[in-house]
């Protein structure tokens, strides 16, 4: 006989998990179905660190989603009785009229966010450790800094037990459907029957949603951590997280948190994945070298020759901006996918939401400018 539960969540990640969190404490009877293990390192929400800013330069209306989901990281902080968010700052560095610095700027501005502008000079002075390109302007962020990946979704995942919800990993969706007032959830082992579905099914979420007819592209994205020599590099240190704009691409990287080695990522390119199962995990001479390039050029003291990596996964919408949204057919299914490479940081403030849409049919959560509206023609 099928199971019965009010909502499926499918996908357990750092969406899925938020999601299920503010699904289960709202009262809900939630089962969260994960294909691989829980916290797994096969998507988009691994890899020790994520940044996490309010000075939003890709759009200034997600500046009220990342306020509430700051207040939601504090809260989760306290429940679990750990530190999930070191708030050392963001160095941002690029041109003058780069979109980086243009769009910190704006946000800054419009939501009255605090930005400290510095020459390279005075940058280099102040974090020695840094080189900055004499024609880039640099702007610090103080409330940003870094979030503990792992320990994050570990920390939703248990909270969403604590508060009852049913979670099951190595159990992979086959199919769904709805008729509008109930779902129906086959796997390759089960059956399930709910009023309700939340699909937060990262890279394979073409597959969840292939009728809504929004292309999604799967990159690989690389990771590396370099070897350190010393402790200038060190989160207790106060060393901020950077984001570097150049004209050849972006690049980006975290304090050390294990006092040994410091994670260096390229924001910009990724080779498109056409099968997110099968991706190449592997290290290749062409994922390292314009890594090398950069930490030779700007981070001092150390040997531009990675120890270690990880593959990470983007699912990128047509606009880079996040697809948050009811089903346009069927009012009782919530869609949250294409974040872009930029949406852990969100994970709270999109579990609320998607609960919200779950459980009233909408938010008072600013998201309107994420809606699947913005695909259809004229």
């Amino acid at each position: 006989m099928a199971e019965t539960f009010d909502v499926v969540v499918l996908g357990v990640g750092g969406i899925g998990s938020a999601a299920c969190l503010h699904l289960a404490r709202g009262g809900a009877r939630v089962l969260g179905l994960e294909q691989f293990s829980l916290v797994h390192d096969r998507g988009s929400s691994h890899g020790e660190s994520r940044i996490i800013r309010q000075a939003y330069f890709e759009h200034p209306d997600y500046v009220p989603l990342l306020l509430r989901t700051y207040d939601h990281w504090r809260d989760l902080e306290r429940a679990t009785n750990q530190t999930l968010f070191h708030q050392t700052g963001l160095i941002l560095s690029g041109r003058d009229d780069s979109e980086t610095i243009v769009g910190a700027r704006l946000s800054a501005t419009l939501h009255g966010l605090t930005l400290e502008s510095l020459s390279p000079e005075a940058a280099h002075a102040r974090w020695p450790a840094f080189r900055f390109p004499l024609d880039h302007t640099v702007e610090f962020e103080p409330a940003a800094g870094t979030l503990r990946v792992e320990a994050c979704v570990q920390a939703h995942v248990d909270e969403a037990r604590r508060h009852g919800a049913d979670l099951r990993d190595h159990e992979t969706v086959r199919d769904w459907n709805s008729n509008g007032n109930a779902v129906v959830v086959r796997t390759d082992s089960n059956e399930y029957h709910a009023k309700s579905l939340v699909i937060t099914a990262g890279a394979w979420a073409s597959r969840c949603v292939a009728d809504l007819g929004v292309p999604l592209n799967v990159l690989r994205k690389f990771v590396a951590w370099f070897p350190i020599r010393s402790g200038e590099y060190r989160v207790s240190q106060g060393t901020p997280t950077y984001f570097f704009e150049q004209p050849h691409g972006t690049f980006y990287g975290f304090p050390s948190l294990d006092g040994q080695t410091i994670k260096v990522a390229e924001h910009s390119g990724g080779q498109v994945v056409s099968d997110p199962a099968t991706v190449d995990r592997t290290r290749h001479d062409s994922d390292t070298e314009r890594l090398n390039e950069f930490v030779a050029a700007h981070l001092t003291g150390i040997e531009p020759v990675p120890v270690r990596h990880s593959v990470c996964l983007y699912t990128v919408s047509p606009d880079q901006h996040f697809v948050v949204d009811l089903h346009p057919r069927w009012p009782n299914v919530a869609v949250a996918c294409g974040f872009s490479g930029h949406g852990f940081k969100f994970a709270p403030v999109m579990g609320e939401v998607l609960a919200d849409l779950i459980k009233h049919g909408r938010t008072s959560l600013p998201i309107r400018f994420l809606g699947l509206s913005r695909f259809t023609p004229g």
